[in-house]
C-alpha cells in the first residue's frame, strides 16, 4: 500500500490501516533498518496517572523526595562540568 509524504512532511495513512490499529491521534516514530516505524500511543489524562500513583502507592512526599533528589544529581554534575 502506498501513502505520499507532502513537502512539508505530512503523510496521510490509508483508512485500512488506521483501522486495523485504531485511530490514534499521536503515534511514536521511529527508524530501523531504513523503514520508518509508527505505534499507535494513547495519551493518557490525568485521571489515568493518579490511579497508577495510586495503585504505586505514591504519595505527594515521595514526589517531593524525587525531585530533591534529581536537582542534587544535576547540581552535583554541572558542579564536576566546571
Amino acid at each position: 500500500m502506498l501513502a505520499k509524504m507532502t513537502s512539508k512532511n505530512q503523510l496521510t495513512l490509508p483508512k485500512s490501516i488506521t483501522a486495523a490499529v485504531g485511530a490514534e491521534e499521536y503515534f511514536d516514530v521511529e527508524t530501523r533498518n531504513g523503514q520508518i516505524i509508527l505505534t499507535p500511543v494513547r495519551i493518557q489524562r490525568g485521571d489515568a496517572v493518579r490511579a497508577k500513583l495510586a495503585e504505586l502507592n505514591l504519595q505527594e512526599q515521595d514526589i517531593n523526595d524525587a525531585v530533591v533528589w534529581a536537582r542534587q544529581a544535576a547540581d552535583a554534575t554541572s558542579t564536576h562540568d566546571k
